[in-house]
This record gives C-alpha cells, sequence and structure tokens, in this order.
C-alpha cells in the first residue's frame, strides 16, 4: 500500500495545448520540455507530441540525446547550448542544435572535427542581460559563425523579460527586430507570453513552455481564459480528522487558531512532495466536490484542510490540491510565487500516472 497522492498527468490535454498555443501563433513552435517538462516528464511528454510537435527544445545534451535514443525524430535545440567542447561533438553526433551566446562556444566549434556541421542559434542579449551578444555584435559575430565550415547558422534568437505583464516587449524588440531582419535568418523571439499577447514578435518559430502545461504565463488571466486544459493534477488523501474547539490551534508555529468549532482533515501532502510551505491559511483546495482551504502551516509531510462545511468528507476522501477544479494559478498566487515553480517543484517521491 503506497502513501495516498499521487500527480496525474494528461497527455491529451498536452496535445490539446500544444496546438492550441502553435494556433495561436499561426507558426511552426518548439515545444519547450526543459527541467523534466516541467515535472511532467520530457520522455513522455515529447512521445505524446511526437506526430505533432514541429520539434523540442529543452537544456541539457543529456534530455537530448535520450530522446533521439527514443527515436524522436524531430528538431532539437539546446536553449542554452553547449557546456563545453564535448558537448558539441555529440550535437553533431545526433543532430542536435543550439543556441551560441559567447565567444567560448564559438571556440569550442573550431576546436577539432565534426561528423556534421553543428546547427546554431544566434543568441542576442535584448535587454535581459543573462544570455547572448549585444546587438552591436551581431553582425561581426553572424559573419564568423558563417565562416565556420563545424557551424551552420540558421536562426536568430531572444527572450523576453516582461512578456507576461504591462511592461510588453517594446524595448527589447526594438534592439533585437533589426538586428534579427538584417539577418537574412529565421527569428525565434516568442514565449510563450509573447505567444498570446505580443504577435508582432512571431517571427519563425515559436518556443511555447508554460501554455502547454495548462498554465497561464500571465497574471491576470488563468489558462482557461486562453483555452487551455490541465495538464497535472496534484491530488493526496485524508489520512486523519480532527475537531477543534474554539482557541484551538493547528500546527508548527500554531499560526492558525480556531476562531469557533471546526473538523479538519489531515492530507497526505507536505512540502518534501513539493507543496508549497509558505502556502497562507485558506489557500484553495477541493474536496468532496467542495471548495475549501488549507488551515495552519504547511509541514514537511502533510498539510490541514478545513472539513467543517463538507460533512461527507472521511478519511480516504480525495483533496484536490490543484488540477481541473483548483487552479494552478490560484495556489500559486497564495503562495507568492508562479504556477511554474510549483510544477517544476513536484517530488520524486510522488507517484505519477497518465490519465
Amino acid at each position: 500500500m503506497t502513501r495516498p497522492i499521487r500527480v496525474e498527468i494528461n497527455h491529451s490535454a498536452l496535445r490539446h495545448n500544444y496546438l492550441q498555443s502553435r494556433q495561436q501563433a499561426g507558426r511552426p513552435a518548439l515545444a519547450v520540455i526543459k527541467a523534466d517538462a516541467y515535472g511532467h516528464g520530457a520522455l513522455g511528454c515529447a512521445a505524446a507530441l511526437a506526430d505533432i510537435a514541429d520539434g523540442f527544445a529543452l537544456l541539457n545534451i543529456e534530455d537530448a540525446v535520450a530522446l533521439r535514443q527514443a527515436g524522436i525524430q524531430q528538431p532539437i535545440t539546446l536553449l542554452e547550448g553547449p557546456f563545453d567542447r564535448a558537448e558539441v561533438q555529440a550535437m553533431a553526433e545526433y543532430n542536435i542544435a543550439g543556441a551560441i551566446h559567447s565567444s567560448e562556444q564559438i571556440a569550442w566549434l573550431q576546436e577539432g572535427s565534426l561528423p556534421r556541421a553543428v546547427e546554431v542559434w544566434l543568441k542576442i542579449n535584448s535587454g535581459m542581460n543573462r544570455l547572448g551578444f549585444h546587438p552591436e555584435q551581431a553582425a561581426a559575430v553572424i559573419q564568423q559563425l558563417h565562416a565556420l565550415p563545424q557551424a551552420r547558422l540558421s536562426t536568430i534568437m531572444t527572450h523576453f523579460a516582461t512578456a507576461d505583464d504591462a511592461r510588453g516587449v517594446s524595448a527589447q524588440w526594438q534592439r533585437f527586430a533589426p538586428v534579427a531582419q538584417a539577418s537574412g535568418l529565421a527569428i525565434s523571439a516568442a514565449n510563450s507570453a509573447a505567444v498570446f499577447r505580443h504577435p508582432h514578435t512571431h517571427g519563425t518559430v515559436v518556443r511555447p513552455g508554460i501554455t502547454l502545461y495548462g498554465c497561464s504565463p500571465f497574471a491576470d488571466c488563468h489558462a482557461a481564459g486562453l483555452g487551455l486544459q490541465t495538464t497535472m493534477t496534484l491530488s493526496a488523501d485524508i489520512i486523519a480528522i480532527q475537531h477543534l474547539q474554539a482557541g484551538d490551534t493547528v500546527g508548527y508555529g500554531l499560526n492558525f487558531q480556531a476562531g469557533k468549532p471546526m473538523r479538519i482533515g489531515i492530507v497526505a501532502c507536505g512540502y518534501a512532495d513539493g507543496y508549497p510551505r509558505i502556502a497562507a491559511n485558506g489557500t484553495p483546495v477541493m474536496v468532496a466536490g467542495q471548495r475549501s482551504g488549507t488551515v495552519g502551516r504547511v509541514s514537511m509531510d502533510m498539510l490541514v484542510v478545513n472539513l467543517t462545511h463538507i460533512p461527507a468528507a472521511t478519511i480516504g476522501s480525495r483533496v484536490e490540491l490543484w488540477g481541473p477544479n483548483v487552479a494552478i494559478e490560484e495556489v500559486a498566487a497564495a503562495a507568492g510565487t508562479i504556477g511554474y515553480e510549483l510544477m517544476c517543484a513536484i517530488a520524486p517521491r510522488v507517484p505519477r500516472r497518465l490519465i
């Protein structure tokens, strides 16, 4: 008998969300499956999308090679490119493309021989100041890469810092667009937020990530408002019930005190499973078809929910912590974070199953 907690992954919803994101852009779309597909399982998600995806984007060469060995034939792009010379060799051997954002990476391309030229995407730093060459460097770097027989420069790319909020992308786009257009290369700039709100940035190929997994990139809009379906459901069962009197406290720190008699349920999920410890009192849950909220501080292996108004709930009742009835964006807001982090934080000890 396993501990009564599970993550359910809906590949049908994943496919719907990919198609919805691609249709929104009207362009080919690389499915971003980095971070183990945002906690959904990269190999499984790639297999589920294999007949419809235009390609995949991720970070680690090991994951990219695993996709090739699993039979994935679509284009694969490493969003941060190679991390050393050995990875350049592997990219050539397995026909994997990657970003080039530094002179060190160019030097690795120049070393030794390769079985084939490596497809490279030139990363431009348009203002986020993480990776990439500055726009004024672009022309010289493009010339350098075109001259390298070990490289096949196909695409110019950038990444937006504020596509998901009111500041938009104008400042970065003004820096990037002239360089991109002058390059004559394919253009890739749009992340999930830009796919849905900044159509002028769609370029040649877009890179949807969070929207594939049924989560909105926007604070003012949940996934359903974008036509997306829930891909991940986290649920656990009630393992004990307690009855409180007015004045009784709950959990570590005693940071919840009952103002009246209450019935509470102890749920087999805690921060060691990936549920956020800092989730506030009242963070929404669904129990026996009714909405309720958390009570007290989340502990390592358990959390507590209010059952006072849900007499049908008993030991063994399923509690949806996020999913189709409790938007992950709601839980994230109550914990002062974003849905991305919640998905990626699910611990390996939580069983995953397809639905």
